[in-house]
């Protein structure tokens, strides 16, 4: 069995201390009508959640989180590294306005600062390998020269592809050939700072897209045939995958590196393999499997931090990888949890929804019961509306993958109507669409009424949610025309 490395990023980060378990979650924002970020702080605290990663330094985010003792990693984009490895004014000016200010003025209690991220994935084409290990160096001499470099680590998360193994087994794991150098120069440096190793894990990815991968190899069920490394079984890959990384930081001596997991997680919609019942199954898994505190068999009885990804879903996000990149988050866009799911961290159990969330009025633009299927009109609309919304549910194996023609149309229509807060002209596509007050929801596929915008105004979804339109409307297109 080949080694199997994922590609994409988000996450929860769990560990034991003095006995208690306390959890984390990757926060990101990259959604059209994100969450007050206050509304978010209070769901973090009323479920438990003593740890947060994030991917920017967005000064309304940090200054809710504020006083309440989570910890924070901090994030710097890869479109920053260049500025900061080529200027130490810079790392200085950007660790004094994103670290320092908030540390003294508003008790926030940043731990760490994530520089970049999965800046080395093959797909970059090596458009980050000269900018992150003197970003990197820089931001780390920014904070000592801020008296933080004992208490604010910088780490740089990591794609598990920065690391290989030529037969498949963990033992054989050394870092790629193509940036081995400069991994291990990343590594000393880390090591040197007394620094974490950050990595991305995602079995999903694996499962995604490889066919042949074994389904219940990426699960924590003990269900899968094990994976035999020279006398040592692999039962899941997350284990191989992890020991696969200590092998190759034992093999060039620092074995002892801390380790974060960045990233893990399981989508909930998107794919045929991204559901409810694979996502509970996996994180509920993850938890009972880290919680155990058996570690993995290279690191037996080791406490695993590892950030679960995601806490919200984002409907901004990129669905280059895949539409699954919008539906990561163990809570709806709005804060509702998706499916039971026990962090051991709630007195009953269950998931804390979040509180105090405004909507817009309820109703939803649909499809016109006298409009025609075969209107010239529909493939052009459907094609705006998917190309300017979220039409990432439906197609084959999605939530909404049940709709027929109508229903397809109707959930593009009000996708584009909700993402535009309900404007009347969101809802006037040509003797097409009209506006109800009947919710069109069905089975699993829930029609959304958006929240209000809390940075005002009309919001329109960034450019790459046109992306979306290639699979998606072309599905529903391709429907139409056997219908």
């Amino acid at each position: 069995m080949r080694l199997y490395h994922a590609a994409i990023g988000l996450v929860s980060l769990l560990s034991m201390v003095s006995g208690a378990m306390t959890i984390g979650a990757n926060w990101g924002t990259q959604a059209t009508h994100p969450l007050d970020p206050a509304i978010v702080v209070r769901l973090l605290r009323e479920n438990g959640i003593q740890k947060v990663k994030l991917f920017d330094a967005d000064y309304d985010t940090l200054r809710a989180l504020g006083k309440t003792g989570i910890e924070v990693m901090v994030g710097i984009p890869n479109d920053m590294l260049a500025t900061l490895a080529s200027s130490m004014k810079a790392a200085e000016k950007w660790v004094s306005k994103n670290v320092s200010a908030h540390v003294t003025s508003n008790n926030v209690n940043i731990r760490y600062v994530a520089v970049g991220n999965e800046p080395f994935l093959q797909t970059y084409n090596g458009s980050f390998l000269r900018t992150t290990f003197p970003a990197l160096q820089n931001v780390q001499s920014a904070l000592i020269k801020a008296g933080l470099g004992n208490s604010v680590k910088v780490t740089v998360p990591l794609n598990a592809d920065v690391y290989e193994s030529s037969s498949g087994l963990p033992s054989d794991g050394d870092f790629r050939a193509d940036i081995h150098d400069l991994m291990l120069a990343i590594v000393k440096f880390l090591n040197d700072a007394t620094a974490p190793f950050t990595v991305n894990i995602y079995p999903f990815i694996s499962l995604y897209s490889d066919a042949e991968f074994p389904v219940d190899y990426a699960f924590f069920d003990g269900n899968a045939n094990p994976v035999n490394d020279g006398g040592t079984s692999y039962y899941n890959m997350f284990d191989a995958n992890y020991d696969t990384l200590v092998h190759a930081l034992q093999k060039n001596g620092f074995g002892n590196l801390p380790i974060i997991v960045g990233e893990i997680g399981w989508p909930t919609d998107g794919d045929r393999n991204a559901n409810i019942e694979y996502a509970q199954r996996f994180n509920q898994g993850f938890m009972s499997h880290i919680s155990s505190g058996k570690g993995t068999p290279l690191r037996p009885n080791a406490d695993i931090n590892a950030y679960l990804f995601s806490l919200i879903d984002e409907d901004a996000k990129s669905v280059d990888p895949g539409n699954f990149e919008r539906h990561w988050g163990v809570f709806t866009f709005d804060g509702m949890p998706k499916y039971a799911f026990n962090l051991g961290t709630t007195n009953t159990g269950a998931l804390i929804p979040a509180r105090r969330v405004n909507y817009l009025e309820r109703k939803w633009c649909v499809m016109k019961p006298s409009a025609k299927l075969d209107d010239p009109q529909v493939p052009l609309s459907v094609s705006y509306a998917c190309g300017l919304a979220d039409c990432t549910r439906l197609g084959y194996g999605t939530s909404c993958g049940s709709l027929d023609a109508r229903g397809n149309i109707s959930y593009a229509f009000n996708s584009y109507f909700q993402i535009q807060n309900q404007l009347d002209d969101a809802c006037k596509f040509p003797n097409l669409s009209t506006i109800t007050k009947t919710d069109p929801s069905t089975g699993t596929c829930r029609f959304e009424v958006m929240i209000e915008p809390y940075y005002g105004g009309a919001v329109q979804a960034p450019g790459h949610a046109k992306k979306a339109l290639g699979l998606v409307a072309g599905l529903i297109l391709f429907f139409l025309k056997i219908v």
